[in-house]
């Protein structure tokens, strides 16, 4: 992937929601909440702080991390949906790929 995010933001592929409930209800588009789950794609440098010193990401690329429904800004790059937010925004770390 050719984008790379600025400071202290993080690029997110979204998880696509169930689209079935456990019944077979299939749930169409106007009724999911939107996912709080992804992997993170690209990281940019880190925050900046006053005196200059970059403060390093805690989140690499391959984590799997929650966020809260409303965070980030969706975007589409290359025809796939992804979403991008601050590290700050982010609420945890679920999984790390090795």
């Amino acid at each position: 992937m050719k984008f790379r995010p600025l400071h202290d933001r993080v690029l997110i592929e979204i998880s696509d929601g169930e689209e079935k409930t456990s019944g077979g209800i299939i749930i169409p588009d106007t009724a999911k909440e939107k996912p709080q789950e992804g992997e993170v794609v690209a990281v940019g440098s880190g925050a900046r702080t006053e005196d200059g010193k970059i403060t390093p990401m805690d989140v690499k690329v391959g984590d799997i991390v929650l966020f809260g429904k409303w965070s980030g800004t969706e975007v589409k790059i290359d025809s796939k949906e992804y979403s991008i937010m601050k590290e700050s925004d982010i609420m945890g770390i679920s999984k790390s790929k090795k």
